[in-house]
């Protein structure tokens, strides 16, 4: 039995994972270490929570002491690290808890680890440690720009990517300075089921069932590259799996859309007026356009999205619906 570390499991992208994995395999065990933030909700995993191979502790991932707890107690052999504070408003409005949470805390986390996995130097027993990040480390595109690369450079424009490029060069300096077995994903844009309600799609969605006004920063053509969450799920399982230590894979649906037509679509699959969009002033900072070239995890570990957007977004629609 594979036991492991998931921190931020009660958050969307988290949740979605550990149901996927307790689903999917018999040979894991998982422990949720989450703080519950406003975005973590443990009813996110009702339908796991009396899994024998499931359990959940509340904890602070810049808490060394409870971390150490935590290793002690579970032995694990893996972790997967969610845990992060990802809103860009809130980060522009509060960039401390953003570097508190993704920098300091990802760096107690891999010192956390490395303590408890360390035997003979540079010997890590065959564990393994994927950071989850984003593609907004890399910054923004322009039209003709192509996309993004493992080997593009960092160019972060918001105090949360600064703070995930932090984090990043953290995972990256465990690896080159210790050897230690860590793995970083850098992801688009995920949507799905069990999304927190400030991020665009669930936003939109909810407000159009309640025949609200839908906020579309600046002229809505902002570009992002969409993956359904299940998706991004089956990359990091197989990172976990087979990743290279000390590398990095980007993770991309190869399906760029503009944030006006998601809205759009939206709109049109709840039968809603377009009136309903109310464009309102642009973010600060504000990205134009992100694109992952994810060639490097598909050509090594075989990965390629699998859910259509087209189905994936009506699958969404239907589950913010049935919970409305």
């Amino acid at each position: 039995m594979r036991k492991i570390l998931v921190t931020g499991g009660a958050g969307f992208i988290g949740s979605n994972f550990i149901r996927a994995m307790l689903s999917n395999r018999d040979d894991v065990s998982i422990v949720n270490y989450d703080l519950l933030t406003y975005a973590g909700r443990l009813e996110n995993l009702n339908d796991v929570e009396n899994d024998p191979r499931y359990a959940f502790v509340r904890g602070d991932v810049c808490d060394a002491t409870a971390l150490k707890s935590v290793f002690d107690e579970h032995g694990f052999d893996a972790v997967v690290h969610f845990a992060a504070e990802s809103h860009v408003d809130n980060s522009i409005s509060g960039p401390a808890r953003f570097v508190a949470t993704n920098v300091l805390g990802t760096q107690t986390l891999l010192q956390a680890a490395k303590e408890a996995w360390e035997g003979v130097r540079g010997d890590f027993g065959g564990r393994r440690f994927v950071h989850v990040s984003t593609d907004e480390v890399y910054g923004s595109l322009g039209t003709d720009d192509g996309r993004f690369t493992e080997s593009t450079p960092l160019a972060p424009n918001s105090p949360y990517s600064a703070s995930k490029a932090g984090s990043d060069l953290m995972a990256r300096a465990y690896f080159e300075t210790y050897g230690f077995p860590v793995v970083i994903t850098r992801c688009s844009n995920n949507y799905g089921p069990y999304q927190f309600p400030e991020k665009l799609i669930p936003l939109m969605i909810t407000n159009a069932m309640n025949n609200r006004q839908l906020p579309v920063y600046g002229d809505g053509m902002n570009v992002r590259d969409w993956l359904h969450v299940s998706d991004h799920c089956r990359a990091v399982e197989m990172v976990l799996e087979r990743g290279r230590a000390g590398e990095v894979y980007n993770i991309g649906g190869n399906n760029e859309m503009r944030n006006v037509d998601i809205v759009k679509i939206i709109l049109s699959q709840l039968g809603k007026p377009e009136s309903l969009i109310s464009y309102v002033a642009d973010r600060l900072g504000h990205d134009r356009r992100y694109a992952i070239d994810a060639s490097k995890i598909r050509e090594e570990l075989g990965w390629a999205p699998e859910v259509e957007f087209e189905a994936g977004i009506r699958g969404t629609i239907e589950w913010y619906s049935k919970r409305n």
